[in-house]
């Protein structure tokens, strides 16, 4: 099943991308992979950079249309040559997961900022025209919601503080070098291809992995928190809109959601009742340091700027998602 199944990405967008040079940093993993996936379906020309920490080669579309570099953006001279003669840069590299950032707070800062200043100075040096940035919406912190790009940041957590400071670099480069940059903060972004395998799984992944196997779900908290989750297709949206843009986009931070938002005591009854698993109650434990309340984006910035709106709302999207974990994990 495709990714993204039901998005015409051809009506979409058309012949824009079209013999257009691409590179996706991090192509090989989740949210990565679909986008250079749609890239190639629209007839770009993609190059795929990716160490596969967190990826899987099997995630890439097979397509004369996309080449796989295994590397890592910590490989400036790699980085370089990977850069060279792209239009655009899609930076979607870097290790996620909250819990894991406070326990390893130094990769994380070489990781998701030294890299991404490497992918910046690559991009300056090949006369790159636009670097998107896979921000994210953890840089809100406790902030009231919904979230509003005006809002001073707080980050709770080293993950967050990286994202931030990777948001910070772009606009650095966009005002110091005129390199068009621009920052998509994501919210919460779920679809086929996340991984349910790592002790630091995104609470969707979790919970289909323990449904599916019989296990009841651990929720860390009251489960009263609620999210933005956001479909995969929309990310990839995001992106796309953002790469078209006529104007420069001079840094700027754009929200990327649905502009909803569940609990995660809904989210666990939805998912147990489509998957036919709803007498396994979630399990509660004690809440995870850095984790955050509620996350919910206001998307006025990304409909005036990009006219972005989500192509795909969650309840759809979690359809596709349970489809996908049915089959990956009964392999």
């Amino acid at each position: 099943m495709s990714p993204t199944a039901g998005v015409d990405w051809k009506a979409l967008h058309g012949d824009f991308f079209a013999g257009c040079t691409t590179l996706v940093t991090g192509g090989a993993g989740f949210i990565g992979s679909h986008l250079a996936e749609a890239l190639a379906r629209l007839g770009a020309s993609v190059a795929v950079l990716d160490d596969l920490s967190g990826g899987s080669r099997e995630n890439l579309l097979s397509s004369s249309h996309v080449e796989f570099v295994e590397g890592s953006i910590l490989d400036r001279d790699l980085l370089a040559r990977c850069t060279r003669g792209r239009r655009f840069v899609f930076h979607q590299a870097a290790l996620g997961s909250v819990p894991r950032s406070i326990e390893q707070p130094r990769l994380y800062n070489d990781v998701n900022i030294v890299g991404t200043l490497n992918v910046l100075e690559a991009a300056r040096e090949m006369k790159v025209a636009r670097v998107l940035f896979a921000a994210s919406s953890s840089a809100y912190g406790e902030n009231p919601v919904p979230w509003v790009e005006t809002m001073p940041p707080g980050p709770h957590s080293p993950y967050a503080a990286t994202k931030l400071a990777g948001e910070g670099l772009l606009q650095a480069y966009a005002s110091s070098y005129g390199l068009d940059t621009v920052s998509l903060r994501y919210f919460n972004i779920f679809g086929p291809r996340q991984n349910a395998n790592s002790a630091y799984a995104a609470v969707i992944a979790a919970f289909a992995k323990a449904l599916l196997a019989g296990q009841r779900p651990v929720i860390y908290g009251t489960g009263e928190q609620s999210r933005d989750f956001t479909f995969v297709a929309n990310a990839v949206q995001a992106n796309l809109l953002a790469a078209r843009h006529s104007r420069p986009l001079g840094g700027e931070v754009i929200n990327v959601g649905c502009g909803a938002r569940i609990s995660v005591n809904e989210l666990a009854g939805a998912m147990g009742a489509a998957l036919g698993r709803g007498e396994l109650v979630p399990i509660y434990q004690p809440p995870r340091a850095g984790d955050l309340m509620h996350s919910f984006a206001d998307l006025k910035r990304a409909a005036d700027r990009l006219g972005y709106r989500p192509i795909v709302e969650f309840r759809p999207g979690l359809e596709q998602t349970l489809a996908w974990y049915r089959a990956a994990l009964s392999r």
